[in-house]
């Protein structure tokens, strides 16, 4: 009989674990559930068994007090009492990806809700980490947006990250949904974090359309959803987003909202013992958005171009999550409610928005141009109150009566129907023609 190396299959069997530890329930109080016997690191995924459930409940660690774990579910806490069975999973939670997810709606955990099952996966971690800032190529070429006042006045480069930040009702779904149709990216991901149950369809049908979802993967966690399910729903889409930069596309991914994100984590750390700081915002807020917004970016495999609204309390847009926000990204566009009002669409306010890195994209001649016409904007703003009761005099000043034969052009440039596709190099042929 021949020599049998058994040392391998040794390493195999002594590397078996052939107990699996279990825990029982013993409190729950609010969001939080408690656990006996179990020792685990935070973001393990553990599963309840309970007799009057069918299917285990999916919960997550969050923390620890004194010998107990404490979880938060993924779902329902109906049915869990003491002495449920908790089992731990041995890993963290992940996103099974998939070039079959086009076209498809999934819940804030990457399920897809309709059901069907997923061929030829790969799983993704969903909490994963930024590149290295010296493999981060730099930004220099311009990504599309369709949009004609983004496009002329602040151009994004591909994998420049922007805030659209506005109140409720001025028209952020709808500006998200033209540039999901419009843009030049190879696909969308879209994140609804925190959404109303009814505006997820809306979204879908109306904004986004047979166009854009062709080419588009929805996450999905609606308002009535656990607060970790929404926290879980922002990094899933950003998982889902990375699995296809690395595949060497240019990805679009658009968040509505981040400051829902903010308030599903402030859920979180208040049920865990973090005390409120900052407008009732805790600590773990102000620390979570950086890890969250600086993974999309350039790579060097692909890029995540990325759109993440902010819903601002109360039309303040210094608030603290605004403020945080605005301190990551590159740049800003703001939305008016005045705009708005005025019946102007979309309601981007130019002399509040910027993007940071229209210097870098944009040809010599298009920021000159659109410097001017930002003049004349801001000149026109300056004197409106003169100009509409009559009080103004024609040659009075020579910026002003520039300022008043020009604007009604610009105006009508900055409006554009949400079915209205224009290619950039459209958008610079009428930019440049408002004042030829």
């Amino acid at each position: 009989m021949k020599n049998v190396d058994f040392s391998n299959m040794m390493d195999i069997v002594s590397n078996v674990k052939t107990i699996r530890p279990e825990g029982k329930v013993s409190k729950i109080i609010g969001l939080t559930i408690e656990v006996d016997g179990l020792k685990l690191p935070v973001g393990e995924v553990c599963y309840i068994y309970s007799e009057n459930t069918l299917d285990p409940i999916m919960s997550e660690v969050v923390g620890f007090r004194d010998d107990k774990i404490i979880l938060m579910p993924l779902g329902d806490l109906k049915g869990i009492g003491p002495g449920s069975i908790v089992k731990p999973s041995g890993k963290p939670l992940s996103v099974k990806c998939s070039d079959d997810l086009l076209g498809r709606v999934l819940d804030g955990l990457g399920r897809p809700m309709e059901g069907k099952i997923l061929k030829d996966f790969v799983e993704y971690p969903v909490i994963g980490y930024p590149p290295n800032p010296l493999e981060r190529p730099r930004i220099d070429k311009v990504l599309s947006t369709g949009v004609k006042a983004i496009d002329g006045f602040l151009t994004c480069g591909e994998g420049q990250r922007v805030g659209i930040f506005a109140g409720s009702g001025v028209g952020k779904s709808t500006l998200l949904g033209m540039i999901a149709r419009y843009s030049s990216a190879d696909i969308n991901v879209i994140g609804l974090v925190g959404e109303r149950g009814r505006e997820v369809k809306d979204f879908i049908e109306k904004d986004l359309g047979d166009e854009g979802l062709k080419r588009s993967v929805i996450v999905c966690a609606t308002s009535d959803q656990p607060a970790l399910v929404r926290l879980k729903g922002a990094y899933t889409a950003t998982a889902i987003a990375e699995y296809y930069r690395d595949q060497g596309k240019k990805v679009m991914l658009m968040m509505d909202s981040v400051t829902r994100f903010a308030m599903a984590q402030r859920e979180v750390g208040l049920a865990i013992g973090e005390p409120p700081a900052t407008k009732g915002y805790t600590p773990s807020v102000f620390a979570k958005l950086p890890g969250l917004l600086e993974r999309s970016g350039m790579s060097n495999k692909g890029s995540i171009t990325a759109f993440y609204t902010v819903l601002v309390e109360g039309d303040d847009f210094n608030e603290p999550i605004s403020d945080a926000v605005r301190g990551i990204l590159d740049g800003h566009i703001v939305l008016s409610r005045e705009l708005a009002a005025l019946n102007h669409y979309p309601a981007i306010d130019i002399l509040n928005s910027l993007s940071r890195l229209m210097a870098e994209v944009a040809s010599e001649e298009h920021k000159r141009t659109a410097g001017e016409l930002r003049n004349i904007l801001a000149t026109y703003k300056n004197a409106e109150d003169l100009i509409n009761i009559g009080a103004y005099v024609n040659g009075s000043n020579p910026g002003i009566d520039k300022a008043i034969k020009y604007i009604d052009r610009l105006n009508d440039f900055l409006k554009q129907g949400k079915n209205e596709h224009l290619d950039f190099d459209t958008i610079l042929k009428d930019l440049y023609g408002i004042m030829n």
